[in-house]
């Protein structure tokens, strides 16, 4: 079956502006917000189960925050939604750990780079399982998402003592908190990059802190042991001097670990796993290697123990790409295992998309960072990939069956998001998995995949006046696009164009953006670093369009008149000014000068209102200004102080203006508001459609419904789709 097709309804013009601002706080207008269901499509790189509450499991992601598992509903619950865009940096959680003795309090070490522009990494500490949080700035970066992520966990809480956590870092070493996480100091382990911690519970007492104490490390390859409570530390004897990716103790005492090691010895996990192996030490302190299959051109990473049943284990490889990742499964301490792909089934079903992006094979999957059996049962199993997690009840059956269990879990990074005037509901371009076309947003889409789905999609646009034709750009497909001329239900692949550059990276750039006309006869595409082309056979042949901007540093984002056929526009942020096309890409000159330049660390969005030729609103770092037509002169609108994103939708009454969203800061009288905002009259008053519950972190595409009034799509950072009604 085909898309289904919403009706097509050509939206009014904008009303000219504005009244003064209010002298009050901006009215709330309550939303309620869910998830847009895709099904998963990132890296899940940890689990934790609750030692002693049954059924208490969190996840943790590289980009997209952290989880607490619902057994009730079988859905995952976001726990850092709360997170405001000045700490969306937040969202990259490196550890997670737990407080044995305590089911409530929940620590996360959060920071997303190491760069010095990136935000300063902080500990969260929870003492109500996520739903509120502490934040305690570290000073120092922690690496969410670099190199070295799967390993773990790093951020441990003294079983003995629970006011004691030890956390490693991405760059900074070992860190000792006696204080609940309030305040760290460093301890004198002698590497930067801790791979992972963990305490021997045997070494303390109710109340008396834990002496022994095992550090990994990736900087320097072996593992570490305190034996006086982090004061001192050793190379332990006997361990492979590889990088110690996961450690567990069985519940007779023996320790576990998994290992791998890459060139120069380092593995970062993921990335450079070359060879490495499983061990285990014995309460005598003898080291035994239990590797399942000597490894080539892999090593080894999730681990596990059963918790009432000594000797049962479970580990995963880490980038075994010959033929996907592995997990063995022994019931005898190692001596003997058995790969469990041999008698897995996974049931893809549910997520059309993944059939497609596993390529109807059955295979456990890759970036295979973490696997955890359930303490209380030792039958249910589940493991991360770079894609989803799968979950199994029944471990111990002859044919185990894994279901994809992610809902409500979309990490998905998505890239950019429009709602189309007509045909399908919601276009999604996003990252690796390349996203899709959904006629019903409340369900996983079927029909309308964009495939393949294991590319990365950047840019999706539609032509108003046609809206069964659809553009987007892939960076892996031979041509760097697709079309459609049926709404999402089919593509072609674009013709050939001129060869994309190389960034400073040394890799291919990226295939950019994408407008279509209004009426879908032209295509105008941007791939980064390029100038613009144009495309008048919708992506059969391209050539160069003239008059572009000459600045290649910064992303100059075409946007299509959505009234007339043919006209295209783009703002040159360097020269302060928008330029024009009146023929389809093919040139262009400046049609609106004299506006404020635009440094290349900061942002700017340009957005065409359909209804009149050349209605433009013009998001800058400090103003939004509104272009109400060629004939009318600009406005700017005063109640608006940073508009980080902007985005049209339907009028509230019949002929009235569009609503108009703003994602930033809003000033009424002397008060500054950050959040969500909705504007019914043009400008002239705003309300807050979010809460501080619901501020997402960082939005990198927003979109409002052209056929309903109140709906709003946003793309956070790593969190998938999100959509917002009034309540």
């Amino acid at each position: 079956m085909g898309l289904q097709r919403r009706q097509f309804v050509q939206g009014i013009g904008l009303g000219l502006l504005l009244g003064s601002a209010a002298h009050a706080q901006p009215a709330v207008s309550p939303y309620d917000w869910k998830s847009v269901p895709f099904g998963g499509g990132g890296f899940i790189d940890g689990f934790v189960f609750h030692p002693r509450e049954p059924g208490l499991l969190y996840a943790r992601t590289d980009i997209g925050g952290a989880y607490r598992f619902d057994p009730a509903s079988q859905r995952w619950l976001p726990l850092l939604d709360h997170l405001a865009k000045a700490d969306a940096d937040l969202m990259g959680v490196l550890s997670l750990a737990v407080d044995p003795n305590a089911p409530e309090r929940l620590y996360l070490a959060c920071g997303l780079y190491l760069g010095t522009w990136a935000r300063d990494a902080a500990l969260l500490a929870s003492d109500d399982r996520g739903a509120t949080w502490r934040h305690h700035e570290l000073g120092i970066k922690l690496g969410g998402n670099e190199a070295g992520r799967g390993t773990g966990e790093r951020l441990q809480v003294d079983p003995r003592q629970g006011e004691i956590l030890l956390l490693g870092t991405s760059q900074d070493g070992l860190l000792k908190s006696t204080d609940r996480g309030r305040t760290f100091s460093r301890l004198s382990l002698a590497v930067k990059h801790v791979s992972l911690v963990l305490f021997d519970p045997a070494s303390g007492k109710p109340g008396q802190a834990c002496q022994t104490v095992y550090a990994g490390s990736h900087d320097k390859p072996g593992l570490y042991v305190s034996k006086n409570g982090g004061a001192s530390f050793a190379l332990e004897t006997g361990a492979p001097e590889q990088v110690p990716q996961r450690a567990v103790f069985g519940p007779d005492g023996t320790l576990y670990v998994t290992f791998a090691k890459g060139d120069q010895g380092f593995a970062s996990n993921p990335g450079n796993a070359r060879t490495g192996g499983v061990w285990r030490r014995d309460r005598s302190g003898r080291w035994t290697e239990i590797t399942p299959v000597k490894p080539g051109g892999f090593g080894y990473s999730g681990l596990d123990v059963d918790a009432r049943q000594p000797g049962r284990l479970i580990v995963s490889t880490i980038e075994r790409w010959s033929e996907g990742d592995e997990v063995f499964f022994s019931s005898d301490d190692g001596a003997s295992w058995a790969p469990l792909s041999k008698r897995s089934r996974h049931d893809a079903s549910p997520y059309p998309w993944l059939v497609s992006y596993t390529r109807g094979l059955d295979r456990m999957g890759h970036w295979i960072a973490d696997v955890k059996l359930d303490p209380f049962n030792g039958q249910r199993a589940l493991y991360g990939t770079g894609f989803g997690l799968w979950m199994t009840q029944g471990l111990a059956d002859s044919t185990v069956k894994w279901d994809f269990t992610v809902a409500n879990l979309e990490e998905t990074a998505t890239l950019e998001i429009k709602s189309p005037s007509g045909g399908v509901t919601l276009l999604g371009a996003m990252g690796d998995v390349a996203g899709a076309a959904w006629d019903d947003v409340g369900k996983t889409p079927g029909a309308g995949l964009f495939a393949p789905s294991f590319e990365t999609n950047r840019s999706v646009d539609f032509a108003q006046l046609e809206p069964r034709i659809l553009a987007r750009t892939s960076d892996g497909a031979a041509n760097g696009g697709y079309c459609s001329l049926d709404g999402g239900a089919s593509w072609r692949p674009f013709g050939p164009s001129p060869r994309r550059v190389k960034n400073e990276q040394g890799h291919q750039a990226s295939t950019g953006t994408i407008a279509v006309s209004a009426k879908g006869g032209f295509f105008l595409w941007v791939p980064e670093k390029q100038a613009a082309m144009c495309s008048r056979d919708r992506g059969k042949t391209w050539q160069t369009a003239s008059g572009w901007p000459a600045a290649r540093d910064v992303p100059l984002l075409p946007v299509a008149d959505r009234t007339v056929e043919g006209v295209f526009y783009v703002h040159d942020r360097g020269a302060g000014q928008i330029l024009v096309s009146v023929d389809g890409g093919q040139s262009f000159s400046p049609a609106i000068t004299g506006l404020p330049k635009v440094e290349q660390w900061q942002s700017s969005q340009l957005v065409c209102a359909p209804g009149a030729l050349r209605d433009l609103w013009l998001a800058l770092p400090d103003q939004l200004v509104h272009f109400a037509g060629a004939d009318k002169p600009a406005r700017a609108l005063k109640p608006v102080v940073e508009p980080w994103l902007i985005a049209l939708g339907k009028s509230q009454t019949e002929g009235g203006s569009h609503s108009l969203y703003v994602w930033g800061k809003v000033a009424v009288g002397a008060a500054i508001s950050e959040g969500l905002f909705r504007s019914d009259d043009g400008g002239a008053s705003f309300v807050r459609i979010n809460d501080d519950g619901h501020r997402f972190g960082r939005l990198l595409s927003m979109s409002a419904d052209p056929l309903e009034h109140g709906t709003l799509y946003l793309a956070p950072h790593g969190r998938g789709i999100l959509m917002g009604r009034p309540r």
